[in-house]
């Protein structure tokens, strides 16, 4: 009998998987797909030689993650890139704010009446940043906290709306930049904790920047698989779980599913009705035949391009997929460029770029004109650069990865308590009723993002039943 099985393939469940076989327990692994990866893929879209991310394609949270700095995993081929600057958000006047490495760059990039604010709310976290890090992302019950007044300083900041904490900038600069951070969980700005949200992308790229990985996010996960391989562990792909009979005898089973395939497979009943999803997405990956015609020059120096005109701008656009059930006429788009600074993603002097834009959870129509408007109105004449171009609404996402459920990449609505208590109103949030039965996707704590900590935490709650029995 083995001691754990897995089930996904996702960053999360390699993670459990790795963590669990660092510790002598046997661990099999079982992914319903072709090859290992979940969110972390990379994969010919579009045109031959053209290696695109079909989900996450920068990794602020992966390179600062405590579970994967504690790996070995640049043994495995794993290599960060950085781009001159992390992100760049561009205005209509052709400027931009910037998120630098350095806290004074972007600070300077705000304008005067916001740079001393900026400053404030920032230095204080960055020489406690690894501390805070994995105290923040082992919340909770997983471990105690080393810095406990750190973190509940960051709580203070954090805690309360964006929304709140942007009322320290006098200018739309700062409000935007800070509005389109918290934008990439798909949370209204308004909502409890998105303060945290947007600190945390902030302090990370201060930290350690938004590197994509050599070759493209499937390096991540191919790593990530190599390290387990060498641990012991077996993984078995094209393997579709349907019921926990599927799977071979085991003392515990490890889900990176969402919570109500979980359910399902394991017969948990109603166990996670009250759990929700959020809005979708909907995305485009580009084939161009040259770099993206930036106005602003700080856009061409970045990995990560925010696009919205200015903080009201994206708090509609995420009202309306969110809220209002409606495509935002002007979405607010998350773009990234890897080819700026990784040139095995494309042929000589051609690009990869990849766009995306808030929609209503289970959306099915098209917004590729939407989004390459918002695109033309920052960078004129980019359409005459698309060589090809490959486009995901939800129903696609879905299909690709069963955990996006409606198009939800978050796997899970960041909003509302649910922001804090995913996926259910417990203090073990990785424990089922069923006992020998655990979750580590991202419906769970720390959240969304290519970051293992879900997998890493979830991986404790496991090894801590096993030694009991």
């Amino acid at each position: 009998m083995l001691d754990a099985v897995v089930v996904g393939a996702g960053p999360n469940g390699l993670t459990a998987a790795v963590e669990l076989a660092r510790r002598g327990f046997s661990v099999a692994l079982f992914e319903a797909r072709g090859t290992v990866g979940g969110g972390a893929r990379t994969e010919e879209l579009t045109l031959p030689g053209f290696r695109h991310d079909p989900c996450s394609a920068a990794h602020p949270l992966a390179v600062n993650s405590p579970a994967f700095r504690a790996m070995p995993l640049h043994r495995y081929g794993l290599e960060w890139l950085h781009a001159e600057l992390p992100m760049a958000h561009p205005f209509a006047d052709g400027g931009a704010a910037v998120l630098s490495r350095s806290v004074a760059e972007t600070a300077a990039s705000f304008g005067p009446r916001d740079a001393g604010a900026y400053r404030r709310l920032v230095e204080p976290f960055l020489p406690r940043w690894d501390t805070l890090a994995r105290d923040f992302m082992s919340l909770p019950l997983t471990a105690l906290p080393r810095d406990p007044v750190t973190l509940a300083r960051f709580g203070l900041a954090g805690l309360p709306p964006s929304t709140w904490l942007m009322r320290r900038f006098k200018d739309e600069r700062a409000r935007t930049l800070f509005a389109g951070l918290v934008a990439h969980v798909m949370a209204p700005l308004n909502g409890i904790a998105t303060g945290a949200v947007g600190l945390v992308f902030a302090l990370a790229a201060h930290a350690r920047g938004w590197p994509v990985a050599r070759g493209g996010s499937q390096s991540v996960s191919d790593a990530l698989a190599a390290y387990l391989t060498d641990l012991g562990g077996s993984i078995h792909t094209d393997y579709e779980v349907k019921r926990l009979d599927d799977l071979p005898p085991a003392r515990a089973y490890v889900f990176d599913t969402s919570p109500t395939a979980l359910a399902r497979i394991a017969g948990l009943g109603r166990t996670y009705e009250g759990f929700r999803y959020g809005p979708g997405v909907f995305k485009i990956d580009y084939a161009l035949d040259g770099p993206v015609p930036w106005t602003a020059p700080e856009a061409r120096a970045a990995g990560t391009v925010q696009i919205g005109a200015d903080s009201a701008e994206i708090g509609t656009a995420l009202r309306a997929a969110s809220r209002e059930g409606r495509a935002p006429d002007r979405p607010f788009l998350i773009t990234v460029q890897p080819s700026v600074v990784d040139p095995t993603r494309a042929p000589g002097g051609k690009h990869v770029f990849w766009a995306y834009g808030h929609v209503p959870h289970g959306w099915t129509g098209d917004l590729t004109d939407a989004v390459e408007r918002q695109l033309e109105r920052f960078a004129p004449g980019f359409r005459d650069r698309v060589l090809a171009r490959a486009t995901m609404g939800p129903a696609e996402l879905a299909a690709r990865n069963a955990n996006y459920v409606g198009g939800d990449i978050a796997t899970g609505a960041v909003s509302g308590l649910q922001t804090l208590l995913r996926p259910r109103p417990t203090l073990f949030p990785y424990s089922t009723p069923h006992p020998a039965v655990f979750i580590c996707s991202s419906a769970t704590p720390p959240g969304p993002g290519v970051h293992g900590m879900s997998g890493h935490n979830a991986a404790k709650a496991v090894w801590r039943r096993l030694r009991q029995s």
